[in-house]
């Protein structure tokens, strides 16, 4: 018995992006953001359900899952498998959308609902914490209340989880190690087997797509190895470069007028490589505050 990677973007979109399953997304959402009785979700509207024919362009589209539930409230759910350039600010450019989209003019505002964007990513994010689910939300600075809250951020960051399947007991749980390992298993854990759990197993099942999902799922899988391919080259020249750069210009830099600014450019050409944040710090003299900052 052999299963489909939740982690590609096609095969996410399918186990958790399908109409005729929807209490597996219902139930993810849920066991996310800890909703229990009256506030969990009674039904959602799929926005854009996960349909054969629309999925185009697999190397360049964005197949995130987005819904609304019974009370207006909406959800963007993203898998990333690689970090690409200003992605904080993509996820925050795709939320405010999503939000400022509700309505068709400005005097319209007091109906916005809220957005919940989620981001699952194969990829550490967060170096100053270990915790593997993050909330992210507008706060008051000195009284820690919350005004703002139109827009709501969640990030589940998989490498960070590294329990195995008898320490698993939450619902979260649960999902995030079925997102995380499903591809290396070869039969449905018995703690998987009953409700939205078994489907999404079902879902992910090999034996049950049919040559044309099988086709779409290869090239899914290709454009990924393609990409991650792609990005270790580009470490290793950035490596290289900078490694060279470190060299010939490391003890000047600190000296020139303007020095500073001449690192932090460096330290950002070596960050879009993808250097390690130690490497940077030790070639440019910057601190690892200074380099976190030139993320965002």
């Amino acid at each position: 018995m052999k299963f489909i990677d939740p982690r590609i973007d096609y095969a996410f979109r399918k186990i958790f992006g399908s109409e005729d399953a929807k209490e597996i997304l219902i139930s993810f959402l849920e066991s996310l953001m800890g909703l229990e009785g009256e506030k969990r979700i009674r039904d959602i509207v799929i926005t854009d359900p996960y349909l054969l024919p629309t999925v185009k362009a697999l190397k360049t589209s964005i197949l995130d899952v987005r819904c609304t539930d019974h009370r207006g409230i909406s959800y963007i759910v993203e898998m990333q498998v690689r970090k690409v350039r200003a992605f904080l600010r993509r996820i925050q450019y795709n939320a405010s959308k999503t939000y400022a989209g509700q309505i068709a003019t400005s005097d319209d505002y007091p109906k916005l609902n809220q957005v919940i964007a989620v981001t699952i990513t194969d990829f550490s994010l967060f170096d100053s914490f270990a915790h593997y689910v993050s909330r992210h939300i507008t706060q008051e600075e000195k009284s820690g209340e919350h005004y703002l809250t139109g827009i709501i951020y969640y990030f589940i960051e998989l490498p960070k989880f590294e329990k195995e399947l008898n320490e698993i007991e939450s619902v979260l749980d649960k999902w995030i190690y079925f997102i995380k390992k499903a591809r290396e298993l070869e039969e449905i854990p018995e703690k998987f087997r009953s409700g939205p759990f078994d489907r999404a197993f079902q879902k992910a099942m090999i034996a049950n797509m049919n040559p044309r999902e099988l086709e779409d799922y290869d090239k899914a899988c290709m454009a990924v190895a393609d990409a991650r391919g792609a990005i270790e080259l580009a470490m290793e020249e950035g490596r290289k470069e900078g490694e060279s750069i470190g060299m010939e210009k490391g003890e000047k830099i600190g000296m020139e007028k303007g020095g500073k600014a001449e690192r932090e450019k460096i330290a950002k050409n070596m960050l879009q490589s993808g250097m390690d944040t130690a490497q940077i710090c030790q070639l440019t003299g910057l601190s690892k505050e200074e380099i976190e900052n030139l993320r965002i």
